[in-house]
């Protein structure tokens, strides 16, 4: 055995015993969110800096990755960007005039507001971070025994004819934020979404159809107004 030959074997053996160790996730400190695409797939790395040892430490929480899908294979440098975005905030869970809107980029623009609050989206070239570029150039197979998969859709082409944007005055939202006041239902959810409410009580006290959907995590409170999301849409709840 020659030297190139044992230099090989220590650095394989290296590779394979020094792989990265998880950390458990602490949800009262920030969380990293590193993504990346290629032309193969799409891949994600969740890492956290904890206090290890009296030192801050960066280390992962967890690794995700699929291949990209036949018709995702089209999509341009922008909705590519966009897609592996959406994509890792909905699995890991924790416009200029004149431009050209396609209608999953314009579910993917709400689907990001729901997160806005507690994310900073920072650009880095592929180059820079090797853990999620890494994972979108080998990444798991897109079938349900993975857990990041995302299943084809057949949707119909819509055309998006116009998009009419209403600066709404400040007084409307507040009109919305008073009205909750006059429903229980929604009096009951302005409670429950808020970050510090304790008491998981309240959900009881739903009607049954507005528990269900708490339940199914479908309601959001963004700045004080509730958002009631399906798969493809995201609206204003208010009381009449």
């Amino acid at each position: 055995m020659n030297v190139d030959r044992v230099k090989a074997f220590e650095s394989l053996r290296q590779a394979l015993t020094a792989a990265p160790l998880l950390l458990m996730p602490y949800l009262k400190l920030p969380f990293k969110l590193y993504i990346d695409a290629s032309g193969d797939g799409l891949g994600a790395a969740l890492h956290q800096v904890q206090i290890i040892n009296d030192k801050p430490v960066e280390g992962p929480i967890c690794f995700i990755s699929r291949k990209i899908k036949p018709t995702e294979s089209r999509y341009g440098a922008s909705q590519m960007e966009c897609l592996y975005l959406v994509w890792a905030l909905e699995k890991l869970n924790y416009v200029p005039e004149g431009w050209f809107f396609l209608k999953h980029m314009l579910r993917w623009q709400i689907a990001i507001q729901e997160y806005r609050g507690n994310i900073t989206i920072v650009h880095k070239d592929g180059n820079i971070h090797k853990n999620a570029d890494g994972l979108s150039k080998w990444p798991l197979p897109n079938n349900i025994d993975n857990p990041a998969y995302v299943p084809e859709e057949a949707s119909p082409q819509i055309p998006i004819e116009g998009i009419s944007v209403t600066d709404l005055n400040t007084t409307f939202f507040e009109e919305v934020r008073n009205s909750y006041t006059q429903g229980k239902n929604c009096s009951i959810l302005c409670q429950l979404l808020n970050k510090d409410c304790k008491d998981n009580s309240l959900i009881h006290a739903l009607d049954e159809v507005w528990k269900k959907s708490y339940d199914e995590g479908r309601f959001h409170l963004l700045d004080g107004i509730i958002y009631h999301r399906t798969k493809h849409t995201c609206v204003m709840t208010f009381v009449d």
